[in-house]
C-alpha cells in the first residue's frame, strides 16, 4: 500500500447470503482518503468512455457488457496493483458447521459474520505506525434492514477500537462514520459489486446451469463465466500465484501483509465447528 494516511476508508458489499455450498459473501475495498477523489474519478471517467452509462452490477452481466466489464475491472485490479486500493473478500463454506450457538446468535449471524469481516478483514490490528491518530470512515452498501438494527450494529463497529490490539494503533472509528450509501453513487463499489459477485457464481457452480428443458447455458452464463474468467486472471496477477478461489490466501507467515496486501481471500471457519460432507459438492 501507499505511505500511510490520516484517514481510511472503507467501502463494503455483500452477495448471496445462502448459496448451495457457500454462503455469506462480504467484499470490502480500502482507499485512502488522499487517493478517493483520483481513483473515483480514474474509473468514473474510464466508466463513460466505455458508454457504460448505468450502474455497474455483476447481476447486470450479459453479453453486451462483458467486454466493458472487463475492462473496467482491469483497471481496478490496475489501482490495487499500484498500491492504491486493498480489496477483501469472506465467505463460509455450508459443510463447515458452527457448535454451540444460541438462537439469537443464530438470527444475528449475518451481523455478527459481518462485524468478523471488518475486524479481521482488513488487518487493523496490523496498522503500521502513523505519525497521528488515523481515522476510518465506513461506507456499507445499503443493507435494508430496521433502523434499529444498523444503529446496534454501528455501535458495535466502532466498538472494534476498544480491541486491545486496534487500540495500540491509535485507529479511530466514530459511530456517525459509519453510514450507508447507494452503490449507485460510488463506482468504487460497484467495482466491488462486480468482483464479490464472481466468487458465489463460481462456488457454488452457478457457470454450469443449463436453459429449462436443454442441455446447454444461457448467453447470460457464458457472459459471466468470461468475467469471472477475467476477475480470476487478474487476482491470479496480482496475488503472484495461482489463485484457489475455494481457499484462503496466506501472507506468508507475515503478519504485516494482512494490512499491505492488495488482496485477500478469507474462507471464515468458526472457532468450534464440524464438517458435514453431505454438504459438499459432488
Amino acid at each position: 500500500m501507499s505511505s500511510p494516511e490520516r484517514e481510511y476508508i472503507i467501502f463494503c458489499d455483500e452477495s448471496e447470503r445462502y448459496g448451495t455450498y457457500f454462503s455469506n459473501f462480504y467484499g470490502g475495498v480500502r482507499v485512502g482518503a488522499s487517493e478517493l477523489a483520483r481513483v473515483s474519478k480514474r474509473l468514473a471517467d474510464f466508466k463513460s468512455e466505455l458508454g457504460l452509462s448505468s450502474e455497474i452490477k455483476w447481476q447486470k452481466t450479459d453479453p453486451t457488457n462483458t467486454e466493458r466489464y472487463s475492462k473496467i475491472v482491469g483497471m481496478f485490479f490496475d489501482e490495487i496493483r499500484a498500491g492504491h486500493l486493498a480489496m477483501r473478500v469472506m465467505f463460509t463454506q455450508n459443510a463447515v458447521q458452527a457448535r454451540g450457538l444460541t438462537a439469537e446468535q443464530h438470527s444475528q449471524s449475518y451481523y455478527i459474520l459481518y462485524y468478523q469481516f471488518l475486524k479481521h478483514g482488513f488487518g487493523l490490528r496490523h496498522m503500521p505506525p502513523h505519525d497521528e491518530a488515523p481515522r476510518l470512515r465506513i461506507y456499507l452498501d445499503e443493507i435494508g434492514d430496521t433502523k434499529e438494527q444498523i444503529a446496534k450494529f454501528r455501535g458495535f463497529i466502532a466498538g472494534l477500537t476498544k480491541d486491545s490490539h486496534i487500540r495500540r494503533t491509535g485507529l479511530t472509528i466514530d459511530e456517525q462514520d459509519i453510514t450507508e450509501v447507494r452503490s449507485h453513487d460510488h463506482v468504487l463499489l460497484q467495482c466491488l459489486d462486480v468482483v464479490l459477485g464472481a466468487m458465489p457464481f463460481r462456488l457454488n457452480d452457478k457457470h454450469l446451469a443449463k436453459l429449462p428443458g436443454t442441455n446447454r447455458r444461457g448467453n447470460r452464463t457464458r457472459a459471466k463465466e468470461q468475467l469471472y474468467r477475467r476477475i480470476h486472471a487478474e487476482i491470479c496477477r496480482t496475488t503472484n500465484r495461482r489463485f484457489n478461489i475455494g481457499s484462503t490466501t496466506g501472507v506468508g507467515g507475515d503478519s504485516a501483509g494482512r494490512w499491505t496486501a492488495g488482496y485477500l481471500h478469507w474462507v471464515f471457519r468458526p472457532s468450534d465447528s464440524h464438517y458435514d460432507a453431505g454438504k459438499t459438492k459432488p
